[in-house]
């Protein structure tokens, strides 16, 4: 599975990016055929309290799993698209189970 972190307008603390890799490496045991996960952070303008936007885009073999949330800091947007992606994989693995 190949992991790629786009930080936009900073540059990612190498802590955050090791925080990422393990949450995502977490994905795999609900669909262990992931192939590509897109990272991408932001700081939303104006600066307020929630303005830490992560964007997470999966690439799995027939399509796309995505989830952006925003948040008071990465860990927690990204911990937040990490959840929505898990309920995401499911639904995808049971669709796959049906056919």
């Amino acid at each position: 599975m190949e992991v790629r972190i786009q930080s936009i307008h900073f540059d990612a603390s190498e802590q955050l990016q090791n925080f990422i890799n393990k949450k995502v490496s977490k994905l795999e045991k609900f669909y262990e055929d992931i192939k590509k996960v897109e990272v991408s952070l932001k700081v939303v303008k104006p600066e307020t309290a929630a303005n830490k936007e992560a964007g997470l885009k999966i690439t799995v073999p027939s399509g796309e799993l995505y989830a952006n949330k925003v948040c008071d800091t990465f860990e927690e947007a990204i911990d937040q698209c990490a959840e929505a992606l898990e309920k995401q994989l499911v639904k995808y693995k049971e669709k796959l189970r049906n056919k």
